[in-house]
């Protein structure tokens, strides 16, 4: 993966070669927040910069219905398209956003995980789904796993916690350093099952509240209305 700078904007970027994925950064401080006016401005930028023609997304919930693009905006936490020259993407500030592609068949997907959407298996679910209605074989998919709360940050309550040891999927995994949980091993584990083979999965291993390698917006340290965007698209 490659940075890339543009009118001082910093993205995070992987240009294969039927599909691109984009990570945003909070250089410049370039919030896509989409419930605001900078939000909606940002976003139309990425649609001039990356020669995007459409840009779709689902309103987040923290739940775990997976959408398909079809140009309107719906409720959930993840979607699917196999449109060419049309984004999906997700915001987040702190929760996982996980890119998903076949690459044989360029189906795209991206999704919104925190530890709600993470304990209910939407990764799990989006790819399912990419099975079920397109055909989707897992030696072909190829996942992104991008800027998110790390378990070197991430501390939750007992009760979420508890949740997330009874939950049969993440047995005898290591999801926890004391109270610290990795989302992102919850999703390796989701992988595995799935049988997405290990050279095809990519983590960018950011924290997005202790990193010091790229500026990121972060939900608890206080930047409640900032958002990062992850995307792909197909060429």
């Amino acid at each position: 993966m490659e940075n890339l700078v543009i009118d001082g904007n910093e993205f995070i970027v992987e240009d294969l070669k039927t599909a691109k994925i984009i990570f945003t950064t909070a250089k410049n401080d370039f919030n896509t927040n989409v419930y605001t006016t900078e939000g909606k401005e940002n976003l139309e930028n990425i649609k001039e910069w990356f020669d995007i023609n459409e840009i779709g997304y689902v309103n987040q919930v923290h739940g775990d219905n997976v959408q398909i693009f079809d140009g309107e905006i719906h409720q959930g936490d993840a979607i699917i398209t196999d449109k060419a020259n049309v984004a999906v993407g997700v915001f987040t500030a702190d929760c996982v956003p996980v890119i998903i592609y076949d690459i044989k068949l360029k189906i795209a997907a991206a999704v919104h995980s925190g530890w709600k959407g993470t304990y209910n298996e939407i990764v799990n679910k989006t790819i399912e789904k990419m099975k079920s209605m397109y055909g989707a074989k897992c030696e072909n998919i190829y996942i992104y796993i991008g800027p998110h709360m790390r378990d070197c940050c991430y501390q939750v309550g007992e009760e979420v916690a508890a949740k997330f040891k009874e939950k049969t999927i993440y047995e005898n995994t290591d999801i926890f350093k004391g109270n610290f949980l990795s989302m992102e091993n919850c999703i390796l584990k989701q992988l595995l099952i799935q049988n997405i083979p290990k050279e095809n999965i990519k983590s960018l291993n950011l924290c997005t509240y202790c990193n010091n390698e790229h500026n990121l917006f972060s939900y608890r340290k206080g930047e409640k209305d900032k958002r990062l965007f992850s995307l792909i698209f197909i060429k």
